[in-house]
């Protein structure tokens, strides 16, 4: 769990700084149109178009765009046909990684990916390889200060999370992906600061990185995800907070 909360806080922080908005917009909107596609434009039946809406309201994603999105991925106005791909790879000091793509050129994209994992000591799996880490989660960031951890736990488990775990500067929520939206709206109610919130492969085991690894995964990490192709990453590695705290305050 360590190593989703921490690549997020990082990828958070950074994308406020980082002027990558118009990129991260577009992310977005790809996620909305598939999901659209796949369910339909109903939010109220369609848990994954929901949960991506929300997503793009929480980063401030302008209504025109997600409205668009929605059209494009419901045939209502023609759009690009992406294809949805999982590819399986290792980073440096063996960590596993999950890529999800979508993608309107396969054979171009995986081989940028491919060139990507070479530059920063990382390969391509096999189908399957490491998969097997991770299973599909709701996972809710709240911010440590100003909430009690105990009744943060009442009000997550009588909406149906399944753990609460502290995280240092966040408490970390995690959920069944059909009780995400229940769970992330009972906390709402209740006046708790949602910081983030998605739908995430979450790992089953960690590995433990010292500093040197800790720089050559993160900079992997941050090449793919600036790949437009690229809709997240998940990972199985943990940082101890002294490494991280020394690595942000770098920049």
């Amino acid at each position: 769990m360590s190593g989703h909360s921490k690549w997020h806080t990082i990828k958070h922080k950074k994308a406020a700084i980082d002027a990558k908005r118009g990129r991260i917009f577009n992310k977005q909107a790809r996620l909305i149109e598939v999901a659209a596609r796949s369910g339909g434009a109903d939010l109220n039946m369609n848990i994954r178009l929901r949960a991506a809406v929300q997503a793009a309201r929480d980063i401030s994603m302008p209504k025109d765009k997600i409205d668009k999105a929605i059209a494009k991925g419901s045939g209502q106005v023609e759009g690009a046909h992406y294809e949805e791909i999982v590819y399986e790879a290792y980073g440096p000091a063996g960590v596993a990684l999950m890529l999800d793509v979508l993608t309107d050129n396969k054979n171009r994209t995986v081989g940028e990916i491919r060139h990507i994992l070479m530059r920063h000591a990382g390969r391509l799996g096999e189908g399957g390889s490491v998969a097997w880490i991770f299973t599909q989660k709701g996972v809710i960031s709240v911010p440590s200060a100003g909430n009690d951890g105990d009744k943060l736990l009442e009000v997550a488990l009588e909406a149906g999370a399944q753990d609460i775990s502290d995280e240092g500067e966040t408490f970390e929520i995690t959920t069944d992906p059909k009780s995400f939206s229940a769970v992330r709206e009972a906390l709402e109610k209740a006046g708790v600061t949602v910081q983030h919130a998605e739908l995430a492969r979450v790992a089953s085991t960690t590995v433990q990185l010292d500093e040197n690894d800790a720089r050559k995964v993160l900079k992997l990490m941050e090449a793919l995800e600036d790949h437009d192709d690229i809709q997240s990453v998940s990972a199985n590695f943990d940082i101890p907070d002294e490494i991280l705290a020394a690595i942000r305050d770098e920049g």
